[in-house]
């Protein structure tokens, strides 16, 4: 790597204050930190600045908003347009010689974030200043690499970007399929009313009891680091599916282990969550040594009426997490849904045939959103490593078998 000049982020832009009173431009974009995401470069969305009751800071299309309230969240945007925004934005303009998306790329580059966060204060409210990040040293680049670096990062983001935008189409498929399928089924057959809405007539509404081999709840021991068989949590639920990461484990007996160790087919229920994940649930695929949690409810089923991938479809449906969290207890943090509640939640039968028809479709998707979600992942990795590889000098965009 050729040694390079450095140069201070004051070099780079100017900070602009122009405050912008309650008021004054009622009908401009109003952007807050809630419309920025952490370590993209476009905003997420936006409001009115006639909504705002404090002062704001206006700014132009290309300057750099940067989050200074907890710079560790990596928040920053290059505007679109003109506006208003909060005054936990810095407004950053470009100086004539520096092409905008660059300097959007330096304040998101990893020494920034380090250099940053280095120079906050305040405990509750930390944060950084212009005072301190102006000093920043970053490689110095010409007109073009600058050019060439903000091209090739941006082309990675819009990927991303694209990525994050099927992975949502998809979703909307999903519950939209959903829909379709627990309400009028396959056989185009005529519906009728139930407790939980329309269902096709032939269906039946029963008690999830009636098919349970046994509503179990987990294990009341507390994870460590280490020991002999993990145990599973809520936070190895993904999408309705269990998944075995970042795992704790407990030391238990054989006996104890056996006796709340998971097997496929499983489904674990969180029976004690806030409001909004209460009583998601995720099915067990795996053959694994894993005991779970006892804050979750393990259902298993009876396989040879009722498929535990069609259970699983129809309790993570809108309509059935709604009807779901009617049951909750609730408390000052969380709600509970007992393993009794549960036994006596309706849901709708049909033969297996179709149970297994309409898994086959919502897995179908399921791999679609799977398969954008790991794209969307990989680009992610791009966008960070040549972000710190590019802004550090260590690679050259000419050096990237790239189209230029």
């Amino acid at each position: 790597m050729t040694t390079r000049e450095t140069t201070r982020l004051a070099d780079l832009c100017d900070l602009i204050v122009e405050r912008v009173k309650p008021g004054e431009r009622p009908d401009s974009l109003y952007l807050g930190l809630e419309h920025l995401a952490s370590g993209r470069l476009i905003r997420l969305g936006g409001g009115l600045a006639s909504e705002m009751r404090s002062s704001t800071s206006a700014f132009k299309p290309s300057d750099v908003l940067y989050g200074k309230l907890r710079p560790y969240l990596d928040k920053a945007v290059l505007a679109d347009q003109e506006g208003v925004c909060t005054t936990e934005l810095l407004v950053l303009r470009a100086k004539a010689d520096v092409d905008p998306r660059f300097l959007a790329a330096v304040v998101h580059s990893p020494h920034f974030l380090e250099y940053a966060v280095s120079g906050t204060t305040g405990v509750q409210h930390p944060r950084t200043s212009w005072a301190h990040i102006r000093e920043f040293g970053a490689p110095s680049f010409s007109y073009d690499e600058q050019r060439q670096i903000a091209d090739l990062l941006w082309l990675v983001h819009e990927a991303i970007n694209c990525s994050e935008a099927l992975v949502k189409e998809a979703d909307a498929l999903k519950r939209a399929a959903m829909q379709t399928l627990f309400t009028h089924g396959l056989r185009g057959e005529a519906q009728k009313e139930t407790e939980i809405g329309p269902i096709p007539e032939s269906w039946e509404l029963r008690p999830i009891g009636e098919f349970a081999h046994q509503l179990q709840y987990g294990i009341s021991v507390r994870g460590e680091p280490t020991g002999r068989y993990p145990i599973l949590r809520m936070n190895c639920q993904q999408d309705g599916k269990v998944l075995l990461r970042d795992l704790q484990f407990v030391n238990v007996d054989d006996k104890t282990a056996k006796a709340y160790r998971v097997k496929p087919g499983d489904i674990l229920f969180n029976r004690t969550n806030s409001y909004e994940l209460v009583g998601r649930t995720a099915i067990v695929e795996m053959e694994t040594d894993a005991v779970f949690a006892s804050y979750l409810v393990r259902v298993s089923v009876d396989n040879k009426r009722l498929d535990p991938r069609f259970l699983n479809h129809f309790l993570n449906w809108d309509t059935a997490q709604f009807e779901l969290k009617k049951l909750a207890t609730r408390g000052v943090s969380q709600a509970n849904i007992s393993a009794g509640k549960l036994r006596e939640f309706g849901i709708p039968i049909t033969d297996l045939d179709e149970q297994r028809e309409i898994v086959a479709i919502l897995d179908t998707i399921d791999r679609k959103i799977d398969l954008h979600r790991r794209k969307r992942a990989v680009l992610d990795d791009l966008f960070k490593a040549l972000l710190y590889k590019l802004m550090t000098g260590e690679i050259r965009v000419g050096d990237l078998d790239w189209p230029t």
